[in-house]
């Protein structure tokens, strides 16, 4: 996840006094924490989203992990020191039992999110929700309501979403927008954040597509990098105005980590007044930020207790929590992906390999690469910087983003030296 917010408001900090703030120091004397874990509870689901990376529909799927075995796999959890769970779907809110895992959750002192399409939350389900003391519920809006409603799959569904944020923020639930940009959503990002705005919602976040579930299906028409800069834009000079204005307001991207090295040229090239050192100050944050995080700083354990890099990575399992603990499946190197995601240097080719800014950002999202080219470590076509900005010296040929075929790529990991 990249915190734009957070970066302008340090940026506002030195706009106004000259010198870019130091970065807060950890208590001393403090553990070790696990990754954060996105918990796909129930794959069950009311909506069939064109986006979906978990191919959720409206019926139930055998396997699922009993409320007894999610309350051992959350002991272990704790003991790694895992600080967050974001519980997930499918619709997180068909499971029966989601406000006694909510509450076990809570007792254990986890941050807890939800992560729901809003549509079954009416007033007393809002009540539960507020009760249930959840730190954050993401709720997904994919533009305006024909947009959304044509992405979602249902008619009405954005009213009755809208409504739901309306309810959590009635209820002092803090909330957040979630929106999946592609090529037939790029044109209501602009109305959204003015929705934000009018509707007092805390957070928006900005998903660009990932190719995995559903979201693969329909990477054909993921949105061109100039529609994608100019979104980021977007984000950037909104989030900019809010940190200047002290707006309790915030902004964040996730799936592509080009966002980072894109924020530094951003800034170079709207705020030319601040100093050499405070853009230098920037540079290392942005580098101890470090970009993709999966399989290091996030994870996921799907509906029937498989573990996985991220949420995107459901075609590649590292093991089942019911057979070993997550602790000691996420602490495995043996799996060449995740010996090769956990590498001080991922062993990445291609232009990402060779660029400027791999600090940064990582190497950006593997996922992408893998499904189109068969190998992990191939350059990500999501990337929208071009060659210039990156400093690599290509002959402009670049992987392109073809249509699903309808099979996976398998998972193609070369043997890292050393």
């Amino acid at each position: 996840m990249f915190r734009i917010s957070q970066y302008m408001r340090e940026l506002a900090q030195a706009h106004r006094g000259g010198v870019y703030p130091a970065p807060r120091r950890a208590a001393a004397g403090g553990s070790m924490t696990g990754p954060v874990v996105i918990w796909n509870l129930i794959r069950r689901c009311n909506l069939t989203c064109q986006h979906c990376y978990a191919l959720s529909a409206d019926h139930e799927y055998s396997g699922e992990l009993s409320g007894a075995e999610v309350g051992t796999v959350m002991d272990d959890l704790k003991a790694f020191h895992v600080p967050v769970l974001i519980l997930s779907g499918g619709e997180p809110l068909m499971r029966p039992d989601i406000f006694e895992i909510a509450a076990r959750a809570k007792a254990m002192r986890f941050y807890i999110g939800l992560s729901t399409n809003g549509t079954l939350i009416d007033e007393p389900m809002a009540d539960r929700v507020a009760a249930a003391g959840f730190d954050y519920v993401g709720i997904s809006l994919d533009g305006l309501r024909e947009t959304h409603d044509k992405f979602r799959r249902l008619d009405g569904a954005f009213d009755r979403s809208l409504a739901a944020v309306r309810l959590l923020h009635a209820r002092g639930v803090k909330v957040g927008l979630r929106f999946t940009m592609t090529a037939m959503n790029a044109h209501d990002l602009p109305a959204l954040l003015q929705l934000m705005r009018d509707e007092q919602v805390d957070k928006f976040y900005f998903s660009h597509l990932n190719y995995a579930g559903r979201g693969n299906i329909h990477r054909g028409r993921d949105a061109q990098f100039a529609a994608t800069r100019e979104a980021m834009d977007l984000l950037f000079e909104t989030a900019w105005q809010a940190a200047l204005e002290g707006r309790d307001e915030e902004y964040v991207t996730g799936n592509n980590d080009a966002d980072g090295p894109y924020l530094l040229q951003w800034v170079a090239e709207h705020l030319p007044h601040l100093s050499p050192l405070v853009h230098e100050s920037l540079r290392q944050r942005l580098v101890a930020w470090g970009g993709n995080s999966s399989g290091v700083n996030v994870a996921n354990i799907d509906n029937l207790g498989n573990v996985h890099p991220d949420t995107m990575w459901w075609h590649h399992t590292l093991g089942n929590v019911r057979e070993r603990p997550f602790s000691a499946i996420w602490a495995d190197t043996s799996d060449p992906l995740m010996a090769g995601l956990k590498a001080r240097r991922r062993p990445v080719g291609g232009r990402c390999g060779g660029c400027a800014h791999f600090a940064i950002c990582g190497g950006n999202t593997r996922v992408r690469a893998q499904q189109l080219t068969g190998n992990a470590w191939a350059e990500d076509p999501g990337c929208y910087l071009s060659d210039a900005e990156i400093g690599v010296s290509g002959n402009g040929e670049r992987v392109k983003v073809t249509a699903f075929s309808g099979g996976r790529k398998r998972v193609g990991v070369p043997v890292v030296a050393g």
